[in-house]
């Protein structure tokens, strides 16, 4: 085979590796849905915030704290999985509306999950 002839063959893999991948990103970005960047920039602060001691998934104060009694170590670790069960499905609620393309369940949704993370105020 020939130089020509390689690079001819060079140029088509180039030029149809190229196109390939333009074609991949419209797709993606085709199927993209009215909240994906918003859903991906949360995901990304839940990341970042998980090594913060102040940042994380919260609930509402319970009656027994409001009357000064502490909290057994079994009843942080059930709320803290409440907290954060209630926080991740606000956000796969924020997804399941980004699929359907409901944009204002999806925010709602991110709105919750935002308060319920700890990374926006009520």
């Amino acid at each position: 085979m020939d130089i020509r002839r390689r690079e001819e063959i060079l140029r088509v893999t180039a030029l149809t590796t190229v196109t390939c991948s333009f074609m991949f990103v419209a797709i993606a970005a085709a199927r993209a849905g009215p909240c994906t960047s918003d859903i991906s920039k949360l995901e990304t602060q839940i990341k970042l915030s998980a090594s913060s001691p102040i940042v994380g998934a919260t609930a509402t104060q319970t009656i027994g704290a409001q009357l000064h009694h502490q909290p057994t170590p079994g009843e942080i670790q059930s709320a803290e999985t409440k907290a954060n069960a209630d926080a991740d499905a606000a956000l796969d609620r924020a997804r399941k509306a980004d699929g359907q393309n409901d944009a204002t369940g999806c925010r709602e949704a991110l709105r919750q999950a935002r308060l319920l993370y700890g990374l926006e105020k009520n």
